[in-house]
C-alpha cells in the first residue's frame, strides 16, 4: 500500500511538473511571436528598443543637421506608421485561411501598392526637406539595418541551437 502512495505521488509530481515545463514552452509559437496569453508590454518594449536603434542607425547613415532633424524626424515618424498600419493588415491577410485563394492574392497585391504608394509620397515629402543623396540615403539606410537585423537574428537563431 505504502508503494503505491509512493508511486502514484511520483507519477502526479511528473505529470504537473511536464505540463508546467510544456506551459513555458508554448509561450512561444513556432515563428517566434508571442502566444496571445505572453505579456504584451515586453513585446512592446522590444519594439520601442528596434525603432530607437533604427532611428539611431538612419540618423548616423544620414548626417542630419539640427534643421534637417527637426523637420525630418516627425515625418518620418508618420512614414512609419503608416507603412507598418498597411504591413499589420498585410500580415492579417497573410495568417486568415480565404476562402477565395485569388482574392487573398489580389489583397496582397493591393496591400504591396498602398506601401510603395506610402513610400512614393512620403518620397516627396522628404526631397523638400532633404537633398535627393540623403533621400536615396534614407532608402538604401532603411533596407541595410533590416538586412544587418535580420543577419543578427539568423545568428542568434543558430547559436541557441534552433
Amino acid at each position: 500500500m505504502r508503494n503505491l502512495i509512493r508511486h502514484t505521488f511520483i507519477v502526479f509530481f511528473i505529470v504537473a511538473t511536464a505540463h508546467h515545463c510544456l506551459a513555458q514552452a508554448n509561450s512561444l509559437v513556432p515563428n517566434g511571436r508571442t502566444a496571445p496569453g505572453v505579456n504584451r508590454a515586453k513585446k512592446g518594449a522590444i519594439g520601442k528598443k528596434l525603432e530607437a536603434a533604427r532611428n539611431n542607425f538612419i540618423s548616423k547613415q544620414l548626417d542630419l543637421s539640427d534643421e534637417e532633424s527637426t523637420k525630418f524626424w516627425p515625418i518620418y515618424q508618420k512614414y512609419q506608421q503608416e507603412l507598418t498600419a498597411v504591413r499589420i493588415l498585410k500580415r492579417l491577410n497573410n495568417s486568415s485561411a480565404a476562402s477565395n485563394g485569388t482574392e487573398q492574392i489580389d489583397r496582397e497585391i493591393y496591400y504591396e501598392s498602398q506601401l510603395v504608394a506610402i513610400r512614393k509620397r512620403y518620397k516627396d515629402s522628404f526631397s523638400k526637406i532633404l537633398p535627393p543623396e540623403k533621400v536615396s540615403k534614407l532608402y538604401k539606410s532603411e533596407q541595410e539595418f533590416n538586412d544587418e537585423l535580420i543577419k543578427q537574428l539568423s545568428e542568434r537563431s543558430e547559436r541557441a541551437g534552433n
